[in-house]
């Protein structure tokens, strides 16, 4: 399976009549393996930023998860495993797996819980697949 059709099949999915506002996969590089139509496009220090909040949890706390220059307030997630954030009616949910980042983007009426539930639940299956 592409990782375009884990983006498109697998993240983007229907959930109770909504979906995910966009969504990506990128390598721990920062490189992009796919994404939907509408992700925002980083900046090489967002990603640099993520990956040092995953290896030194909290340290995006005191300025904010950047992703395409949108900012988000960290919130509560998994120290080294994910790192969700709020802004407005909306937030985000990232995702570690062995290889590669699983973004999620969402608005109302999405809630924080199904956001958080489709993106782990990909990033764990890949985990469980050794990526």
């Amino acid at each position: 399976m592409s990782w375009q059709t884990y983006v498109d099949e697998h993240l983007m999915c229907d959930i109770d009549g909504h979906h995910l506002t966009c969504a990506a996969i990128l390598g721990h590089d920062g490189s992009v393996w796919a994404q939907s139509s509408a992700f925002p496009q980083f900046k090489s220090d967002e990603v640099s930023a993520i990956m040092k909040d995953f290896d030194e949890p909290g340290s995006l706390a005191p300025t904010g998860l950047h992703v395409g220059g949108s900012k988000y307030m960290v919130i509560q997630g998994e120290p080294g495993a994910v790192i969700r954030g709020k802004k407005g009616a909306g937030g985000i949910t990232v995702k570690k797996t062995g290889q590669a980042l699983v973004f999620g983007i969402y608005d109302e009426p999405l809630t924080p819980g199904q956001c958080n539930m489709v993106v782990e639940r990909l990033g764990d299956y890949l985990v469980d697949q050794g990526l």
